[in-house]
């Protein structure tokens, strides 16, 4: 796709249409799901939806995976006590799905466990079955979490970040 008819499909898609898809009650169950997931384990998960690229990006013709390793940092997912945080990326426009997991995690967890989690999320995205998609993501990035950093028995989780999906 050339330059320009990229930019002219980003600046079609803004946040009222990333909030039309995915409305105040689908974002609620999201938010209580990551909720419900940081309880059995001591990682931290992000949900990040934005309808399009800012302009910034357009222009120098970045793509999702910049975009979401940016967002990684914004919304400070890196940042937390056992490095073990994950951003879950979706790029509406464009219908891509990114995963950044910290370091503690990414050494664990092999890339061809992260493509299958993104090829799930597709399948449910292709049925325009968004929220079905992130839930997916959210538990298959649960179990991976359970599986390396379970919460010890007795213990209650700490909340580093924000719960709520960021949308944009």
């Amino acid at each position: 796709m050339n330059k320009l008819m990229r930019i002219l499909r980003h600046r079609w898609w803004d946040e009222a249409d990333t909030r039309r898809l995915l409305g105040e009650d689908a974002l609620q169950r999201l938010e209580q799901r990551v909720q419900a997931s940081e309880a059995r384990h001591t990682g931290e998960i992000r949900l990040c939806i934005e309808g399009s690229l800012p302009m910034s990006y357009l222009w120098r013709n970045a793509d999702a995976r910049e975009r979401a390793l940016t967002m990684f940092g914004k919304l400070q997912v890196w940042d937390t006590e056992d490095n073990n945080g994950v951003l879950i990326y979706l790029l509406l426009v464009e219908h891509r799905i990114e995963i950044v997991a910290d370091r503690a995690l990414a050494r664990r967890v092999d890339q061809a466990q992260w493509d299958a989690i993104v090829h799930g999320m597709c399948d449910t995205f292709r049925a325009g079955r968004i929220e079905e998609g992130l839930n997916r993501a959210i538990d298959a990035v649960t179990e991976l979490l359970v599986q390396h950093f379970p919460l010890p028995a007795g213990q209650a989780g700490v909340n580093e970040l924000a719960d709520r999906p960021h949308v944009r």
